[in-house]
């Protein structure tokens, strides 16, 4: 089996594991399988790919699309380090207004699975991190939402040191002000 799947505490919330093959020339991996996601309960169709580059310490987030437009995230980090955090918006489940953090890197070849109905952000660990994520919806600005990474209602506890934040990051509402899903 090229990967392993852990369903984390929150509803939905998956980490993947590939499975690396190693030689004398580098590596090779899989880093997606339709029927092997399937079989490990991600059964979701990707429409979209998004890459960005940070430097440590730069923070984005928290960020999701409303419906009909929500996106599932399948975030992998191609180089460097990451803290993936993904924050539960849909008032239905019974992890509503939770939050989980991963640590997700190159190195250890993981990903993350974040279904539609969270919100989603990350620090930057390393000196640089490249992360790649797959969404099941396209990008569609009116619909795009987020909320404050640093809210007091969620306290999410995010690794310590100086952060880096976009102005449009930090004008984001808080947890009272956002809008969630049913």
């Amino acid at each position: 089996m090229p990967f392993t799947f852990e369903t984390l505490e929150l509803d939905g919330l998956i980490a993947v594991q590939a499975r690396v093959f190693p030689d004398s020339r580098g590596f090779f991996l899989e880093s997606y399988k339709k029927s092997e996601f399937e079989r490990g309960g991600i059964s979701e169709d990707f429409v979209q790919d998004n890459h960005s580059g940070s430097r440590k310490g730069v923070l984005r987030g928290l960020h999701y699309q409303l419906d009909p437009h929500a996106q599932g995230k399948l975030v992998s980090v191609l180089a460097g380090t990451i803290w993936d955090v993904a924050v539960d918006l849909r008032q239905s489940s019974k992890t509503f207004g939770k939050w989980a953090g991963v640590e997700l890197s190159a190195a250890k070849k993981n990903a993350l699975w974040i279904p539609a109905g969270f919100a989603h952000g990350f620090v930057c660990l390393s000196e640089s991190a490249d992360v790649f994520y797959k969404t099941t919806a396209e990008y569609c600005g009116p619909a795009e939402r987020g909320i404050r990474w640093d809210d007091p209602h969620l306290a999410i506890d995010w690794p310590s040191g100086a952060v880096s934040v976009s102005e449009r990051d930090a004008a984001l509402p808080h947890w009272e002000a956002a809008a969630l899903f049913p």
